[in-house]
């Protein structure tokens, strides 16, 4: 999930670990069928991704475009799977494990920065405080299109 922001920070066990200015609030899940070249792939649609508006309001300039930045946030619970559930929790069965998870999601922000998009991180794995104010309100749930066993 993508959000558009004039700024974002993350926050764990009080300390400030990222913050943005304008640009783009990254919360990125990871499945266990996923791979590095959708990793890439993906990095690459978000740095190119028209959600800035131009001169006349309308969505046409990338994070590139307005010179912004990038705080991504590893979170795993954007995997949940709520459909076919008798109780209310949310099955996480589908969502990568940290050794699988936590290369993809460094192979992402290293493509990400390699793209020209200078960005700040979150503690993989850590309880987080995420803090935002997002522009318009702007947030856009990217799918590469990949079909996700059920």
């Amino acid at each position: 999930m993508v959000q558009r922001v004039s700024s974002a920070r993350v926050v764990v066990e009080g300390e400030v670990v990222g913050e943005i200015g304008t640009g783009l609030c990254i919360l990125l899940g990871v499945a266990r069928e996923d791979s590095e070249a959708e990793a890439e792939r993906l990095a690459g649609r978000i740095a190119r991704l028209r959600i800035f508006e131009n001169d006349k309001g309308r969505f046409d300039r990338s994070v590139l475009d307005v010179g912004g930045q990038a705080l991504v946030v590893s979170q795993f619970t954007l995997i949940a799977d709520s459909k076919g559930q008798k109780g209310t929790r949310p099955d996480f069965s589908g969502a990568a494990t940290k050794d699988h998870a936590e290369p993809l999601y460094e192979r992402f922000c290293e493509v990400l920065e390699k793209l020209g998009v200078p960005l700040q991180k979150g503690v993989f794995g850590a309880r987080m405080a995420v803090e935002l104010a997002n522009d318009g309100p702007a947030t856009i749930v990217l799918d590469l299109g990949f079909e996700r066993p059920t």
